[in-house]
């Protein structure tokens, strides 16, 4: 009786984890392979990828488009999870692996059927849903103490050897204090982003300070103005992360206030009571609640416009008899180029 035909699949999931595992696993399944003459013809892995999703998984998108060639009839896995453990995945991949006439084996089940796939499914699922709740009740913890939960504030440094504590970096605490001076003079963003560019000052990410990295967003907490922590206090759990089952993406969505988590830590405060709320005032004279509009029309070269410069898009700053005039939004946002001239845009 000829041999089967097969192909080996492993995974593991964070880049925390050790580089041999997909080694052992694969080790495992030439093992078991052997004993039951399953000739194995190729091997697909994929390292430091969840199994939340099969996006960005290029060892298993690889293994999907070789079953097509009738290469092999088996795939052998470690256990069933290896491949996915997303519900709607794995049952995905058996349907069209079962099409195809490749049976999938996984060392520790025996060979998966639709009842084994139903059950591992969920039970994969079920483990990523209470991952989250411990990850979160950890950082909860964390939190409470008065530590970072993760990311980087301007202005901070961690401290080494103290997992979550920081220190305040006092190069960029000045910087940020005077952009709280600044707006409480009645400077715009706009204005100190062109100051800082124009200073050399480096920003907190990229290369350039944007009138958003100083005013940011009301909802999410962001941007130098907005940031609780500069007051001595942090406020944790204001978005939480979801994927996009159609792209894999993990998008944020704000989450309600009553969740959120704050707590006072003085020894990290960096504008003083008085500042932060003259700054605070300014931005809820300033902050206009949204209405309902319908949709703007397109126009005819919206988003194509480029400046011929600096390779940023163009802006509608005014406009004339002649029509809309359009200026280099990096020029108006920040002065980080010096195409400052508006240029009338036919409809």
């Amino acid at each position: 009786m000829a041999k089967q035909r097969g192909a080996i699949y492993a995974r593991y999931s964070s880049d925390l984890q050790n580089d041999r595992s997909v080694e052992d696993q694969i080790a495992l399944c030439r093992a078991f392979a052997d004993r039951n003459d399953i000739s194995i013809a190729q091997t697909f892995h994929d390292r430091a990828r969840s199994g939340a999703s099969v996006f960005g998984r290029e060892g298993l998108l690889s293994l999907i488009e070789t079953a097509r060639s009738n290469v092999f009839d088996v795939i052998v896995v470690e256990a069933l999870d290896r491949l996915s453990r997303d519900q709607e995945d794995l049952a995905g991949l058996y349907k069209r692996l079962n099409f195809l006439g490749i049976k999938i084996i996984a060392v520790h089940d025996g060979v998966a059927d639709a009842v084994q796939i139903g059950v591992r499914g969920m039970l994969g699922s079920l483990y990523l849903a209470d991952l989250a709740n411990k990850t979160r009740r950890g950082l909860q913890g964390v939190v409470r103490e008065g530590r970072h939960a993760g990311g980087r504030a301007y202005g901070y440094r961690p401290t080494p050897g103290k997992p979550g504590e920081m220190s305040i970096v006092d190069d960029e605490a000045a910087i940020i204090h005077q952009i709280f001076a600044d707006y409480a003079a009645g400077q715009s963003p706009r204005s100190m982003a062109a100051d800082l560019n124009a200073r050399r000052v480096p920003p907190p990410r990229g290369s350039y300070w944007n009138a958003s990295t100083i005013n940011g967003n009301k909802e999410r907490g962001h941007g130098i103005l907005r940031n609780a922590i500069y007051s001595g206090r942090l406020v944790w759990n204001r978005v939480r992360m979801v994927r996009d089952p159609d792209t894999g993406k993990r998008l944020s969505r704000v989450n309600p206030e009553s969740d959120w988590q704050t707590t006072d830590v003085p020894h990290l405060r960096i504008v003083p009571e008085d500042l932060w709320q003259a700054v605070k005032a300014r931005i809820d004279s300033r902050t206009h609640e949204k209405t309902v509009h319908e949709p703007r029309a397109r126009r005819l070269l919206s988003g194509l416009l480029r400046c011929g410069s600096c390779g940023s898009g163009m802006t509608i700053t005014g406009g004339d008899r002649s029509g809309p005039r359009v200026q280099c939004s990096a020029y108006k946002e920040s002065r980080r180029c010096d195409n400052g001239g508006a240029t009338t845009s036919r409809r």
